[in-house]
């Protein structure tokens, strides 16, 4: 039955039946967002401000369009998960990172790893995997490395005495990752399917620009860390609180663990480069990021159990710091 909820709102999610307009049969559109500044397309800019850092310009808990439906409860609750994982989905959540944390301002923020327009991208290849993977296999992915989902499984322990228990570790049909596929097909409403937003992928520094792994030296990297991070992250790694505020945990057991996209040095050193510092994004150099980002990747973090599954076809990436080399 859960399998047949899923594929069912999956069918949903692929008619772009999120909106009362859409159920009638009118032809979809990308919703006309409203704000006090001007907007990158649907996106807050990636130059940011103190009027627009935290702004979120599509939030659904505001949105009188969106209906009372089960469906719009979905994505309201999807939405509540985006911005406090710990908070709403702690049974998946073994540390303290949102999806937030690295998906600005709810996902819609410029060279931010915004996620508006993607849902319609999926399925896709994906290279960690060896497959074509789906929209709920990315969130469990999220679920299980960004936000240390797996935490579940103690070092030391057999993962596949754990296997593959809903009650342990997220799946395509948990509540809590539909939920998530909810919001963000309800961010893709109107947007072409099996495009890449523009706005995908601008996060990577550019190849002829990135320093050998070898190279990067994650003292120095922590000399930049004290002077550009520590107000926000502190010296500890853990996150400063300011105000309702708090930054996400870089290191250590709250963090994302060592099988997640950001635990990749380059890929966290992209991060850096164009989100960060929170507020004055795309202020460090390509090389501050990438020996920021040396520092941050030589810290302790948990271990991603299933790490022998992936790169199954494929080179492990030379910036994968804490996979194994295979011969």
């Amino acid at each position: 039955m859960k399998y047949l909820q899923y594929a069912l709102l999956g069918l949903a999610f692929c008619l772009g039946c999120l909106g009362t307009e859409a159920c009638r049969g009118e032809q979809t559109q990308a919703r006309p967002l409203t704000a006090r500044y001007p907007l990158t397309g649907p996106l807050v800019p990636a130059a940011t401000t103190m009027v627009t850092a935290w702004d979120v310009p599509d939030n659904p808990l505001n949105d009188s369009t969106l209906g009372n439906s089960p469906l719009s409860e979905q994505v309201r609750w999807g939405y509540r998960i985006f911005v406090n994982t710990p908070k709403e989905a702690g049974r998946f959540t073994r540390g303290r990172m949102s999806c937030n944390n690295c998906h600005l301002n709810a996902g819609q923020r410029e060279r931010a790893l915004p996620v508006v327009g993607v849902a319609g991208v999926f399925p896709e290849y994906n290279a960690r995997a060896g497959r074509l993977i789906s929209l709920a296999d990315r969130i469990v992915d999220c679920f299980m490395r960004s936000e240390n989902g797996t935490g579940t499984i103690e070092d030391g322990n057999d993962p596949s005495a754990v296997g593959d228990s809903q009650d342990m570790l997220p799946s395509p049909a948990s509540k809590e990752v539909l939920a998530v596929a909810a919001y963000l097909t309800w961010l893709s409403k109107g947007y072409p399917i099996g495009k890449n937003p523009a706005w995908r992928g601008r996060n990577a520094i550019p190849a002829d620009r990135l320093i050998p792994v070898g190279k990067l030296d994650a003292h120095k990297g922590e000399g930049r860390y004290t002077e550009k991070c520590t107000s926000c992250h502190g010296a500890d790694g853990q996150g400063v609180q300011i105000g309702d505020k708090k930054a996400g945990p870089l290191w250590g057991p709250d963090s994302w663990n060592d099988g997640a996209g950001a635990a990749r040095l380059y890929t966290l050193a992209g991060i850096i480069r164009y989100a960060m510092p929170y507020l004055d994004p795309g202020s460090l150099t390509d090389e501050d990021a990438q020996q920021i980002a040396a520092f941050i990747t030589s810290k302790p973090r948990s271990r991603y159990p299933f790490k022998e599954r992936d790169y199954a076809s494929a080179p492990v990436p030379v910036d994968a710091v804490y996979y194994k080399a295979r011969r």
